[in-house]
């Protein structure tokens, strides 16, 4: 069974790039656009992993992850923040919140993916 990779990210352009590039290497993906749509649609899919970008409309990717940790089934998925806002005071806040990884955009999907499939495995 293919493992599922949910893709938070308001970027039509980012979202199909990283659909097409996860889907070819042989993963399943699940989409929100916007903060107020990335619970539910996690909650839905079950992912094994999520790609989150932290600058979102409708609730920015910090709530998401406060959310993430109210519930059980979702609080031990694996998170890969993907963003351009990465500042110094955001990058601390994002590294003190438990994700698994840290993306700059613009980034490189081969080393994306490397970091995608190195957290799986570890799994």
């Amino acid at each position: 069974m293919a493992r599922t990779i949910a893709i938070v990210e308001d970027d039509a352009d980012i979202r199909g790039l990283l659909d097409f590039k996860l889907r070819a290497a042989g993963y399943e993906t699940a989409f929100a656009r916007d903060g107020v749509l990335a619970i539910g649609v996690i909650r839905k899919a079950q992912p094994d992993l999520i790609l989150l970008d932290i600058g979102l409309p409708g609730g920015d990717g910090f709530v998401i992850l406060d959310r993430l940790r109210e519930f059980d089934a979702l609080a031990t998925i694996p998170v890969v923040v993907i963003s351009a806002v990465v500042r110094s005071d955001t990058r601390e806040r994002i590294e003190l919140s438990g994700v698994a990884a840290v993306v700059e955009k613009p980034f490189d999907i081969g080393e994306l993916l490397q970091t995608v499939e190195s957290i799986l495995a570890a799994r």
